[in-house]
């Protein structure tokens, strides 16, 4: 039920920032929410899957991946730092979600530096969070905590499903 109504903030979220937001934000929020879509997708249907569909989830999440991209040079032209740096950091969190998600022997091997580097990741974009509200820009503070929730959900739901602590390999 949690999961449910985090994509629906975040849907709402996507749809305020493109009728009321930059185009850059319109951007980034529609393509972050197709990634984390996605990502629940090949969770959920990670076995089993016709090739077709699993070249099909490649391409979106590759398109979506490029949207990101783009979305994250056109803050910096901007010069709109904050979320520059926001994306930047997540883009580094989906980089490690991956690692685990797709090299769990590699994480476990190097476990203590993808803890540290999660920690690092995740503490900057909560410091984002307490920078937003102290601006007073209280949707993108609201914003990027639900997205901090979201996340969390769904790497505890595709990483650790049983115990919590050991990654599924799919």
């Amino acid at each position: 039920m949690l999961k449910l109504v985090l994509f629906a903030l975040l849907a709402v979220d996507t749809g305020y920032f493109a009728f009321a937001g930059s185009t850059s934000k319109a951007i980034d929020s529609a393509a972050w929410l197709v990634l984390f879509v996605l990502f629940e997708l090949e969770n959920r249907s990670a076995r089993g899957q016709r090739r077709e569909v699993g070249i099909m989830l490649r391409a979106l999440r590759l398109a979506a991946a490029a949207a990101v991209a783009v979305a994250t040079i056109r803050y910096a032209f901007e010069d709109n730092v904050l979320d520059a740096v926001n994306s930047v950091l997540w883009i580094g969190v989906v980089v490690l979600l991956e690692l685990e998600f797709r090299r769990p022997a590699l994480v476990q091997r190097s476990r203590a530096s993808f803890v540290t580097a999660g920690a690092i990741l995740y503490g900057g974009l909560a410091l984002l969070v307490g920078i937003w509200v102290w601006r007073r820009e209280w949707f993108d503070a609201y914003d990027a905590l639900v997205w901090l929730l979201a996340f969390a959900t769904i790497e505890m739901d595709a990483l650790h499903p049983n115990t919590g602590k050991t990654p599924v390999r799919r």
